[in-house]
């Protein structure tokens, strides 16, 4: 299979076992999904109003400032939200661990603020990071890994130690699909073998997406303030997309890769994880900067804003020509319908749409595009491993391991793509320089092309299609409409955003752009949402029955 088209049509993640079976999903009614979750003694957890449900950054600090709440209460409230929908409830079981430490770390920074000192808009925010992330504290990091079990950092991701700086309380780490799912092409989105399977918050038994399915299921479910995910193709916006929040994937280069388990070093990228769009540009103002273990993030010298927000007006799209992708303009996906009524909104707010055509431009670049991921997971992942306390150092160990632990490791879907990754040569074979030509350099040409010959300032088009049925058995598959290739390939920004529900699942809008966009993609993102208003909150609905 091509793996473009393999990430594209869903399967970015895992689900993990145990007790659940989830393999057949149920065919939708509308009134079916109307039924709450049965949750035993937890249902009121489910049902009564959260203290802080949509809170935003801005109303928590208003909350500290005032003195009606402290770093400490918030982050007692939200983990009071995890252990009652995450580990009870509907059990989404979107975080694979809690920070022992959480609670430390947020009375320090109440006694930071009552000793008069605030470090910006961050202080004393929880936010929740993905299980692919370095940390130097009692959290582990193991890419939802068994063969990584007890792996503990020695130094934090160089974006922690942003996210530290800026003050933020990390109350934990969220599930993935395991090795951002790139293991099996017949994976589960949102399943690791460590964390287990997590759920969608809309709809219980649909997808999450993948692979930062924990990062999107919680914020969504408002388990925490702002998660932070991490890209190869589609694993922001995908889980973004489908559980109804805004996902950021910056151009590469902006944030630094160094700490995070690597899958590409083309294609790899961290990325903010919010439910507005305010709140994404804020978290990703605190992650941006040059890091000398990163020599990808000196391109973004003199590129990066300090502030992101300062491009968030609601005139943005004045003025504004955009392309939309044609193919997704026409098919039976319920998104069409979504699109097109955005499309009418862009308009309204003074944006001029011209149909544009890059996915069957950028189609045949898929198997480059694969064969470059294949090459770099062998290298990118030995190197990490080759200097990491974990008890395997090599890629070689790892699929051993999973062969000796079958039955733990590996209950549903193989590793395929990790033995296929093994068996190749260096990143100085001919056949890996030629892939990266083709799909890197050839995916800048396209949008490259696009953007110019249209005279457009971004392209818009539907982020992924409403969320499909987790499926343990036959692993994530079927077609429909997706935009996270172009971006991925070339290395450039993609902001989506919620454009509303289809059957009760959120599907997302894209806004794609030329490198180092951000600021204006937030911009029309903002615009788009402030006109639209189309984030749902999720009900924790029960799965559609016939």
């Amino acid at each position: 299979m091509n793996r473009r088209l393999f990430l594209r049509n869903g399967s970015l993640a895992g689900v993990a076992l145990s007790t659940l079976s989830l393999s057949a999903c149920t065919a939708p009614t509308q009134d079916s999904a109307s039924a709450p979750v049965a949750g035993g003694p937890d249902d009121d957890a489910t049902t009564k109003v959260f203290e802080l449900s949509e809170a935003t950054v801005a109303q928590l600090q208003e909350k500290m400032q005032s003195g009606q709440a402290t770093a400490r209460s918030l982050a007692e409230l939200y983990l009071g939200r995890i252990r009652a929908i995450d580990q009870a409830g509907p059990k989404l079981n979107s975080v694979i661990e809690l920070n022992p430490d959480a609670l430390t770390l947020a009375d320090a920074l109440d006694q930071e603020r009552k000793a008069g000192k605030v470090r910006g808009p961050l202080h004393g925010i929880p936010v929740l990071i993905k299980d692919n992330i370095d940390t130097a504290d009692q959290l582990h990091t193991t890419a939802g890994s068994l063969a990584l079990a007890g792996h503990r950092a020695a130094q934090d991701a160089f974006i922690v130690q942003k996210l530290r700086a800026a003050g933020a309380v990390l109350l934990g780490k969220t599930n993935l699909s395991e090795w951002a799912n790139f293991r099996s092409t017949r994976s589960t989105s949102g399943w690791s073998s460590r964390g287990g399977q997590t759920k969608n918050p809309y709809i219980l038994d649909r997808t999450p997406s993948g692979s930062s399915a924990g990062s999107g299921a919680a914020v969504a479910a408002n388990l925490c303030a702002l998660a932070i995910g991490t890209e190869t193709d589609g694993s922001v916006v995908s889980p973004a997309s489908c559980c109804g929040i805004v996902g950021v994937k910056p151009t590469v280069g902006l944030l630094s890769r160094a700490g995070i388990i690597p899958i590409s070093a083309t294609q790899d990228t961290a990325g903010p994880m919010a439910r507005t769009v305010r709140d994404a540009a804020i978290l990703l103002g605190a992650l941006t900067g040059e890091d000398p273990a990163d020599a990808v993030t000196r391109e973004s010298a003199g590129k990066a804003a300090a502030d992101y927000t300062t491009f968030l007006t609601p005139g943005a799209l004045r003025g504004q020509r955009l392309g939309v992708e044609k193919n997704h303009l026409k098919g039976s996906s319920d998104a069409v319908a979504l699109l097109q009524a955005a499309l009418t909104v862009l308009r309204a707010q003074g944006a001029t749409i011209v149909e544009v055509e890059v996915e069957k431009r950028i189609d045949p670049l898929g198997q480059a595009e694969y064969d470059v991921l294949l090459y770099e997971f062998k290298d990118g992942v030995n190197q990490y491993l080759a200097t990491a306390q974990a008890p395997v150092k090599t890629l070689a160990d790892v699929i051993a391991y999973n062969a000796q632990n079958k039955a733990k490791a590996m209950p549903f879907f193989q590793q395929e793509i990790l033995e296929d990754s093994q068996k190749l040569e260096g990143l100085s074979s001919p056949k890996f320089v030629a892939a990266r030509r083709k799909s890197h350099e050839g995916a800048r040409q396209v949008l490259d092309a696009v953007l110019r010959d249209n005279k457009v300032a971004a392209l818009v088009a539907i982020t992924t299609g409403p969320a499909r049925c987790i499926d343990l058995i036959n692993g994530d598959g079927g077609g429909g409409p997706g935009f996270s290739s172009p971006a991925a390939m070339a290395g450039y920004p993609h902001v989506t955003v919620p454009m509303g529900l289809a059957h009760g699942l959120p599907v997302g809008l894209s806004f794609v752009g030329g490198p180092y966009t951000e600021g204006p993609l937030l911009g029309l993102a903002y615009a788009y949402e402030q006109a639209s208003r189309l984030r749902a909150v999720p009900g924790f609905k029960t799965p559609f029955v016939g």
